[in-house]
C-alpha cells in the first residue's frame, strides 16, 4: 500500500471545448498531472446537453463528475449549457468549471443566474498547475462525499 486512496472508479470528465489547442492543452495538464479519470471531449454546446442527458450518439455516455465548460460556443451557448445543468434535478450537484478567456470578475458581473457561484473559474490559456490544482479539489470532495455516505 503506497497510502493514497483506493480508487474504484474513475472520474467522469466531460470537457466541452471547441478549439482544438484549447482541447490538447486541457488534456496535456490531465496527463501531466497524473489525474486519474476518464476525458470525454464535445465541441459545441448541443453535443454537451445530449451527453449530460444520454441522447442520441451519447446514450451510454456516462453521467459526468465534473463538466469543463467553454462558454463561447457553437450550436448552443456556453450559458445555456451551464444554466441547464444546474437547473436539472438529476445533474445540479454536477460541478461545472468555466474555462473562459474573460477573468473572473467579468464573468461574475454577467450574472449567469448563480449558476456558476461555487464552481469554478479557470482562465485561458490553461496554466497546467492551476488547472490541476482545481480538478483536484473536485476529485477530492467527490472520494470525501462517498466515504462519508458509506458508498
Amino acid at each position: 500500500m503506497d497510502g493514497r486512496p483506493s480508487h474504484t472508479a474513475e472520474a467522469q470528465i466531460l470537457l466541452v471545448e471547441d478549439n482544438p489547442g484549447d482541447v490538447r492543452l486541457v488534456e496535456e495538464a490531465f496527463r501531466d498531472g497524473h489525474l486519474i479519470n476518464q476525458l470525454h471531449t464535445v465541441t459545441d454546446g448541443q453535443a454537451a446537453l445530449d451527453f449530460v442527458h444520454r441522447r442520441g450518439e451519447y446514450a451510454d455516455a456516462p453521467r459526468p463528475d465534473i463538466v469543463l465548460l467553454d462558454l463561447k460556443l457553437p450550436r448552443v451557448d456556453g450559458e445555456d449549457v451551464l444554466h441547464e445543468v444546474k437547473h436539472h434535478p438529476k445533474l445540479e450537484d454536477v460541478p461545472v468549471v468555466i474555462l473562459s478567456g474573460m477573468d473572473e470578475e467579468r464573468i461574475e458581473s454577467r450574472d449567469l443566474d448563480h449558476d456558476a457561484d461555487e464552481d469554478a473559474v479557470i482562465q485561458k490559456p490553461v496554466d497546467p498547475d492551476e488547472f490541476v490544482e482545481v480538478i483536484r479539489e473536485f476529485e477530492n470532495f467527490r472520494l470525501s462525499v462517498v466515504r462519508t455516505d458509506g458508498s
